[in-house]
């Protein structure tokens, strides 16, 4: 019978013929946590009595780097020590953010079967991984055992056509999608993209759609890997093995199929509290901003710092607007300052922090203050998710927040373009 990707994956690491609904013990081929999830991981393996890892793993300082506190520091020093005895890869502060270096080590192939203990870890769909977000406990369990227990996801598809406009960019298309078929449009689903659109969209836009798919409540999400996919990977590490991406077989049988013509859409925000409570950012009004940021496992990457500097580019930051960015690694953070984005920049007014989360979870480098209005890249929106329930967080692309930082009010981007 015809399976999804996810039904073939799932398979294989079962070793067994599986289906949606069906479920089974599957090896699990990579496994990483960050410093917000790690401390747990390490208590329960610590209480789990284990020696040695059954796989492959690594951890991340990225979501309060560096230590804004005491007690941050306890739990980074407890990162240290693990991975000192267990020979576990730990990437350090300044390194950047988890969904970012993680893919950018070559850790993570096509068709592996991957947990992560943050909830975006649904990103490496854009490379034709089958990668999910799980709890620190489910973690340690998949360390001490190198398995973990799966139901196999329903499979909805997404068909993108049209041609975007001008000013329309990977994340206007997510928002849209999710604003669509609301936050939990895609519950404990798989979510396999197609079309035109998708085919046509560079590896950074795709690895923006899939980071955002649990905010419509997916399981996992795949991209098809194609040219762009393995010419990314042949960039980045000359890798010449395992390179086949996994496709669903015809007659795959699918839950739902959406079809969005993104042709006539408009550069999107989403306005607090909700991800999936969608405008055009040109109907909102003159909404005044306190805070733009830049970065975030959404849109940090290099593609993204390249269109904010061409509207930042000789303009200023409005004087009543604070702009943070935060490059989404160090690999991210070099290329910027190679091709002039971090003087265009710091010329512009803004300020640059170090590689990792930054503001995003509310940790430092950022808290608005009560009444506060934030203007970002980022992926959630939800009260309190910069770290101040009393704020308020509109979600935006790239250009959309670097125009609205400029004119000091969330602002359509396509006349800076």
């Amino acid at each position: 019978m015809a399976k999804t990707i996810a039904e073939k994956i799932l398979s294989n690491h079962s070793g067994k013929d599986l289906r949606a609904g069906d479920f089974a013990v599957c090896k699990v081929d990579f496994a990483f946590g960050q410093d917000g999830t790690s401390s747990i991981i390490i208590d329960r393996i610590k209480e789990l009595g284990v020696n040695k890892l059954k796989t492959d793993f690594c951890m991340v300082i990225d979501h309060s780097a560096p230590s804004p506190s005491e007690g941050v520091s306890r739990v980074h020093k407890k990162m240290r020590d693990f991975a000192n005895i267990f020979g576990a890869e730990i990437f350090d502060i300044g390194c950047g953010i988890c969904h970012q270096v993680i893919p950018e080590s070559g850790k993570v192939l096509p068709g592996d079967l991957v947990l992560g203990a943050d909830s975006h870890t649904c990103t490496y769909g854009a490379i034709g991984a089958f990668s999910t977000g799980v709890g620190s406990t489910d973690l340690a369990i998949t360390l001490a055992t190198g398995k973990n227990w799966f139901k196999v996801p329903a499979t909805i598809k997404v068909v993108v056509k049209g041609k975007p406009g001008k000013g329309v960019f990977a994340k206007d298309i997510i928002l849209h999608i999710i604003g669509s078929l609301k936050s939990d449009g895609a519950t404990y689903k798989a979510v396999e993209f197609s079309g035109p659109v998708i085919d046509n969209m560079d590896m950074d836009g795709r690895f923006t759609v899939c980071n955002m798919l649990v905010e419509m409540g997916a399981k996992c999400g795949f991209m098809p890997v194609d040219n762009k996919t393995l010419a990314w990977f042949k960039r980045n590490f000359k890798q010449g093995k395992r390179l086949q991406g996994i496709t669903a077989d015809p007659g795959a049988v699918y839950e739902n199929v959406y079809e969005f013509d993104v042709s006539t859409l408009k550069p999107q925000v989403s306005i607090p509290h909700s991800v999936d409570n969608t405008a055009d950012a040109a109907s909102l009004g003159k909404v005044r901003i306190n805070q733009a940021f830049l970065g975030t496992c959404t849109n940090g990457r290099i593609s993204d710092f390249k269109i904010a500097a061409k509207i930042l580019n000789k303009r200023k930051v409005h004087p009543l607007v604070r702009m943070i960015i935060a490059p989404s690694s160090k690999a991210v953070y070099l290329e910027s300052i190679k091709l002039g984005l971090v003087d265009i920049f710091i010329k512009a007014g803004a300020v640059i922090v170090a590689p990792g989360c930054g503001p995003c979870v509310g940790t430092h480098n950022g808290i608005p203050s009560d009444g506060e209005v934030v203007i970002s890249t980022a992926n959630r929106n939800f009260k309190g998710r910069m770290g101040n329930p009393a704020a308020f967080i509109y979600l935006a692309s790239p250009a959309t927040v670097a125009a609205s930082a400029v004119k000091g009010y969330i602002t359509d981007p396509r006349k800076y373009l």
